[in-house]
């Protein structure tokens, strides 16, 4: 393959040097939310729930937007609160009648007291946030679940929606019973979605180890380890992941991007470039892999230039008939 053709194709080159390399453990994991970032959006007061004007699943809300408001009117039984608030309003009328008297010394210190104590407990009784019947959004983000349609009856406390903003992401990572002993070593991981994607590396995505802890699931068999991460917004809660542990051990070894090896009949290979128009398909035996790069334990040396991206225009050219410019089977 000609310097041009190379370059033509983004075939590149990178001479790989020993290194340190971590010990890795392979898991399976899921993303969940993050706990800080979900807030839940309930009832004030019981009655009828009215959804405000385009809340949906799926809408973005900033915070303090209405998200509903409830109302018990021409329900049976009437507004409690609205009781609650006559009575508030009572008391204080009643005190402050008191107020003037007690200084002139009309009343007693006992009567002004027993007014006081009944106002206390005509406020405590009495919430001016459900009397306005609104339900406000706590935390901008998108609604990820309406638990009530529009005109149902809810209860006092009753959840209406739940709003996340994803900007925080856990990752639970469940590792086999028989690596447990693995688990204080974690310092990072690495992962992939299931359905696909590239590698994320928690490393990059200002990442905190939550938990890690032989008890730390009810699925029997396993142990998990729980990270914290930023969002980027390329995956999402639910996402089944492949992970990769990483330990905080490392030895210096080699290792290549896991795209510079190839499989063909069961062998792993890689391509060392020789010259600028040569490449020679070399079998590897291959060792750990983070996820990113993968331990070479034998086929290639310190210095080799291996090619790291571009190997399947190699691979192609390797069984090409055409004899690149320059050389010749002609003897």
């Amino acid at each position: 393959m000609s310097p041009s053709d190379a370059l033509r194709f983004g075939v590149k080159s990178e001479a790989i040097e020993k290194a340190p390399f971590a010990e890795v453990v392979k898991a399976v994991g899921e993303i969940l939310p993050a706990s800080s970032d979900r807030a839940v959006v309930s009832a004030p007061t019981s009655g009828i729930v009215r959804l405000a004007r385009g809340i949906e699943l799926g809408k973005n809300v900033r915070s303090g937007e209405l998200i509903a408001s409830v109302s018990a009117k021409n329900v049976s039984g009437g507004d409690i609160n609205e009781a609650a608030k006559a009575n508030f309003q009572a008391a204080k009328r009643e005190l402050d009648r008191l107020e003037p008297l007690l200084k002139e010394g009309i009343v007693t210190k006992k009567d002004y007291n027993e007014a006081l104590r009944a106002y206390e407990e005509a406020k405590s009784a009495f919430s001016p946030v459900a009397a306005g019947g609104s339900a406000v959004a706590g935390i901008p983000g998108v609604i990820s679940e309406l638990s009530v349609n529009d005109g149902a009856y809810v209860e006092a406390g009753q959840t209406i929606a739940v709003i996340g903003r994803n900007s925080r992401l856990t990752l639970r990572a469940l590792l086999p019973s028989a690596e447990a002993a693995f688990l204080p070593k974690v310092a990072t991981a690495n992962f992939r979605p299931s359905r696909g994607g590239e590698m994320v590396s928690l490393a990059d995505r200002n990442c905190t180890i939550l938990s890690s802890s032989p008890t730390g699931t009810t699925l029997p068999g396993y142990v998990a380890v729980y990270f914290s991460f930023d969002s980027n917004g390329d995956v999402v809660p639910g996402m089944p992941a492949e992970v990769y542990l990483i330990g905080t051990d490392k030895a210096e070894t080699l290792a290549v991007p896991v795209g510079a090896v190839s499989e063909q009949q069961g062998e792993n290979f890689v391509y060392v470039k020789v010259d600028d128009h040569a490449y020679k398909k070399q079998p590897v035996t291959l060792g750990r892999s983070d996820g990113r790069r993968i331990e070479v334990l034998s086929g290639v040396n310190d210095g080799d230039s291996v090619v790291t991206y571009g190997s399947t225009f190699v691979r192609l050219a390797e069984t090409s008939t055409v004899v690149p410019e320059g050389h010749s089977h002609s003897h």
